[in-house]
């Protein structure tokens, strides 16, 4: 099975990689299902389903299914996680109910303060060095709409609230991700902040 130049599943037999994307499907779905029978965040049992399918069983190995094909599936997912709560969001709906500062304090002063202090807390509490410690505090800037969104379906917080939440959610996402490439090219660049 080959893509243009780039052969999909070079040490897998066709029968394995079936295998693999069925039980990927399986384990989604199943997880969604369960999670909605349990009323919980859905992104904490597909968690527990990839840990399960992939480093704990071993059915699933993504770097022998899609070879050269993995990086930029996973560049492609990624972007449409980034990008597809903005189709949802209403601008009309966010200057009606809060009016953009509270979102827009969220996504800039609250950025910088979670990423200051979540840099401390890694060098502090981690012992590593700062520039693993400033990479580390930027990642987890992001709160991104698949924890948010479904926690906010969970609690149901009343307006403004839940849209200011949802609109934080949504816009950190590439925020944090920006800062993240940023902070990581840095550390990069100069060997003695890493």
């Amino acid at each position: 099975m080959s893509w243009g130049s780039t052969t999909i599943a070079t040490a897998m037999s066709e029968r394995d990689l079936a295998i693999a994307l069925a039980s990927i499907v399986v384990l989604g779905v199943g997880a969604q299902w369960l999670a909605s029978r349990l009323r919980a965040p859905s992104i904490l049992l597909l968690l527990a389903a990839g840990f399960l399918a992939g480093p704990v069983t071993g059915v699933v190995e993504p770097e022998e299914m899609f070879g050269d094909l993995l990086l930029p599936a996973v560049s492609l997912g990624v972007g449409f996680i980034l990008f597809e709560g903005g189709l949802s969001l209403r601008y009309r709906q966010l200057r009606e109910l809060a009016g953009r500062v509270p979102v827009l304090r969220l996504v800039t002063i609250g950025v910088a303060i979670t990423w200051v202090l979540g840099s401390l807390a890694a060098w502090l509490l981690l012992d590593v060095d700062a520039g693993v410690a400033a990479v580390l505090g930027a990642i987890l800037v992001v709160s991104g709409p698949t924890v948010i969104l479904p926690i906010l379906r969970f609690v149901r917080p009343r307006e403004p609230s839940a849209a200011i939440l949802r609109w934080e959610a949504i816009v950190i996402d590439p925020i944090g991700a920006l800062l993240a490439i940023v902070v990581l090219d840095a550390v990069i660049a100069d060997p003695g902040l890493g």
